[in-house]
């Protein structure tokens, strides 16, 4: 695998609200760190960036856009130069113009990395491949929370990113880490 010179870095939803304490317990705890490592090095080799935003429209959301969480993180706050999409659903393509930024740019290989994985990255993976992108997803560069499955069993945040990166790779995007995508 090889990283194109426009390959585009996707950055989902790395927004204060989703460091609240209310959404629970979470899996990779150095997901931050592995995104931050890859952000430093797409700035430098100036490839380009795609910081995701999610505008709620729900009043008891974390990203409700009427208070301080639906702001970036200091550490993840977009720089001049770098495209910001706004978006009210999980899906980074839904009614956003990403598609149509990415095609008229001629970029044709995404690395997808943010919260949530079984959420806002698997959707958003899951369309990017649907549309004919090359698709990575960084597992290590990603967390979710622990969550009921639909019979109501607990499943630990873990299992919940296993289970996602599971329905990913091999289909709609291929599953690496960090370290390979920066060999």
């Amino acid at each position: 695998m090889e990283l194109a010179p426009n390959a585009a870095l996707i950055i989902i939803d790395q927004q204060k609200g989703i460091l609240h304490p209310r959404l629970g317990r979470r899996n990779n705890p150095q997901a931050e760190a592995r995104m931050l490592e890859l952000l430093g090095h797409w700035r430098r080799s100036g490839r380009p960036i795609i910081h995701v935003q999610h505008l709620s429209r729900s009043e008891d959301s974390v990203f409700w856009p009427q208070q301080a969480g639906v702001e970036f993180q200091e550490r993840f706050q977009p720089q001049p130069g770098e495209h910001l999409i706004q978006k009210q659903v999980p899906d980074a393509f839904c009614s956003t113009g990403l598609e149509a930024y990415l095609r008229k740019a001629g970029i044709e290989q995404l690395i997808i990395v943010g919260v949530a994985t079984h959420n806002s990255v698997e959707s958003t993976a899951r369309t990017a491949g649907n549309l004919g992108f090359e698709t990575w997803v960084a597992e290590d560069a990603c967390f979710t929370f622990d969550k009921a499955d639909f019979f109501g069993t607990a499943r630990s945040a873990e299992d919940v990113h296993g289970m996602s990166l599971g329905n990913l790779h091999g289909e709609y995007a291929t599953v690496v880490s960090c370290a390979q995508i920066l060999l």
